[in-house]
């Protein structure tokens, strides 16, 4: 899923209340792209690029992963990466994507109380 929002935000901020949703909704400490209850990243900001140890804006994976373009282009079709002015749908088009295979019941992993 990907969202569009504007925010009065700066992306530090940003970032640390998605960490702090995450939380709320019982995301631990855990492997590394192993299985998590929930997981917001932030993919873009504006035209915004930001390497800190904390915040590689704009993600630096997502134009490998169809998962994440696909909901981008449905949200903006004409949407482009701001460091190579790439259009996503073209790249998303192009394919070669690696297959992702569901490995667990997400839903079955948040606490009742969201459900």
């Amino acid at each position: 899923m990907a969202v569009r929002l504007r925010t009065s935000l700066e992306p530090a901020a940003l970032l640390a209340a998605t960490r702090s949703i995450e939380r709320e909704l019982g995301r631990t400490p855990g492997l590394r792209w192993g299985p998590r209850i929930i997981d917001i990243d932030l993919l873009l900001f504006d035209d915004l690029a930001i390497s800190d140890p904390d915040l590689v804006l704009p993600h630096p994976r997502m134009m490998e992963r169809a998962f994440v373009l696909q909901p981008l282009v449905d949200l903006d079709p004409a949407i482009r990466h701001p460091a190579t002015n790439e259009e996503l749908a073209r790249r998303l088009a192009g394919g070669g994507f690696e297959t992702v295979h569901r490995r667990f019941d997400g839903e079955a992993l948040l606490p009742e109380r969201v459900r």
